[in-house]
This record gives structure tokens, sequence and C-alpha cells, in this order.
């Protein structure tokens, strides 16, 4: 239990919320802690200050105080991220990477503004929105945060739109594995089967060829695959080793809604784990949106935590 020498100090607390089938609920909340009496504490967490009664309480410990990547690190993870996820059409402006993919996803289809442009940042803007234009695409530009303020300074300026937040998140692959004993057979392959490629397509809004590009143009790659008693697939993911051969990335990780809430999506997460540690990788990241309060706990269980985030920047429409 936490003590008074413990506030002013990053905790996660796991409170009891509930009772279901005879099997007590939890929750878990991070933050500072900011005091504690006798009869419940108090936590600033990101949404707030939040006051637990010691009573629901079913334990509390101190973790490491949260250290902000610098540039370098936000950089290679960037560039381990464009590796695991290539748009068949990528050029250089300076520094900065310019991707198109037949519009499939906002990560194909946006420059990303790291280093030097090579030119003024509002030359280097004008160039983007060129480029995009000579695409047919609608210009779109990630700026990683805080790496890229700047940049989303001059887009306020321009009018440009944001969509919601991207969380790129992290986690050492052991911790993941030790954190999912196999309960399910998870068969990983080479090539993505067409069920696989039916419930990414649901998910992504059909599958172009720039998007076939993008999910197979990977040296180091699995896709897995949960299958029912009746050959009925139920979940899947992708895992690619990239990043010099550090990194899992972990994208499309999907469960049909039947099966849901059944554990298989840590289950296709932790297999892919195992894989990537056998080819000698030692951390995953994956990205997801702020916003998705189911997917942000999962992964919180998983040992994921906040690297860095991004804005995905729109153009104004003509």
């Amino acid at each position: 239990m936490l003590r008074q020498q413990d506030v002013g100090h990053r905790v996660v607390v796991r409170r009891i919320v509930g009772v279901r089938n005879n099997r007590p609920l939890y929750t878990d909340a991070l933050g500072e802690l900011v005091e504690i009496t006798e009869t419940d504490l108090t936590l600033a967490t990101a949404k707030g200050p939040l006051r637990v009664p010691l009573d629901e309480i079913h334990r509390a410990k101190r973790v490491p105080p949260r250290r902000r990547p610098n540039a370098a690190d936000v950089i290679a993870l960037e560039l381990a991220a464009n590796e695991a996820w290539p748009a068949p059409v990528q050029d250089h402006l300076g520094g900065w990477l310019l991707r198109a993919a037949d519009g499939w996803t906002g990560r194909g289809n946006s420059a990303l503004p790291i280093g030097d442009p090579d030119r003024p940042l509002e030359a280097a803007i004008d160039a983007v929105e060129r480029w995009y234009v000579e695409h047919g695409l609608r210009p779109l530009i990630n700026t990683p945060l805080p790496l890229a303020t700047p940049v989303g300074a001059s887009l306020d300026a321009r009018g440009w739109s944001a969509r919601p937040l991207t969380l790129v998140q992290t986690a050492p692959l052991r911790a993941i594995v030790d954190a999912v004993p196999p309960r399910a057979k998870v068969q990983l392959a080479h090539a993505p089967s067409d069920d696989w490629l039916a419930i990414a397509a649901g998910r992504k809004g059909g599958l172009p060829a720039a998007a076939r590009h993008i999910l197979t143009a990977v040296r180091q790659l699995r896709f897995a695959h949960v299958y029912d008693e009746n050959g009925r697939l139920l979940a899947i993911a992708r895992g690619t080793v990239t990043g010099e051969g550090q990194w899992l990335c972990l994208a499309l990780i999907e469960v049909v809604p039947e099966a849901q809430r059944g554990g298989l999506a840590q289950q296709v997460i932790a297999a892919l784990a195992r894989w990537a540690s056998e080819a000698g990788a030692t951390r995953a990241f994956l990205q997801v949106e702020e916003r998705n309060t189911a997917a942000n706990a999962l992964y919180s269980k998983l040992g994921f935590t906040t690297h860095h985030s991004y804005l995905t920047r729109e153009a104004p429409l003509p």
C-alpha cells in the first residue's frame, strides 16, 4: 500500500468497481499521488483529480517517472513505422517523406515532416500541397508531437483541420509474453488468407492494390489467424519486424463481434510477440486513437505506454 512518502510520485492504483458472477471487477488509474487520508487517496490523472476510497483499492504501487523521448527517439520510431506500413509511392522533400497509396489509410497517404526539408517551412508546406494535388489526393501531414509543433502552428494558420489524436504506444516484448499465457491456437502465416483480407477490408473500407502492397511489402512479417472448431476466422492481426530488427509493429488487430471479450486480441498480440522475440526484436509498438478507450485499456494491461503522439492534419477542401 502507498504511504505518505509516496505523495508527489506517479502511482498506479487498481480498484474494485463491482462484482460480476461472484468475481470482482477491476479498473486501473494512473496519476500523481496528491494526498492520502485515513479514508481515501487523491490522484491527479490526465482526466483530472480522482478520489479513491481506500477500501476499494486492491493494490497500488509507485511507477517510474515518465521519460519524454528525445527527437532522435521519435524520428527512429516514426521511420520504423514507415518501414512497417510502406506506401507504394514515396518521395523525399529533404528529410521529409511524401507518401501515397491510392488514399488507403492516413498513414499511407500523408507527409511525414521529420528532419530538414531543405527549404523554409512555408515553402515546404507549399511543396507538400502541390505534390498531393498532382497525385490526386487531399494533402495530409502527420505531425509527431512535440517534434513537429512548429509545423502544426503553420498548418493552423493555413486553416488545416486535424483528425483525432493518435497515440504511439510501446511495450517490452517480454512483458507482453509474460502477461498472456497461450490459451488459443494462433496460426502465423507469411501471407494473409482470403478471410483475413475480408475482415481487414471490412475494417478499412476495401483493399485496393496499394493496400495489398502496404500489407505485404515488408521482409519480416506474419499474419495471425484464430479459427473456431468450424473453421471460421474469429481474430486477426498483422506483425512486422522493422527498425533494424528491434521493433515489432502491431496493426489490424481485429476480433469479429461475436467473439469479442474472449481474450482473442491478447492471444494474437502475444503470439506475434513470441515470434518477434525469436526473430531478435525486443520491443513492440502500435498506433491507437486516444479516444479508443477499450483498446487503450487492453494495451495498458499488456504493458503498453505512450511513447509520443501525432495528429493527422488535413488541408482545407478546395
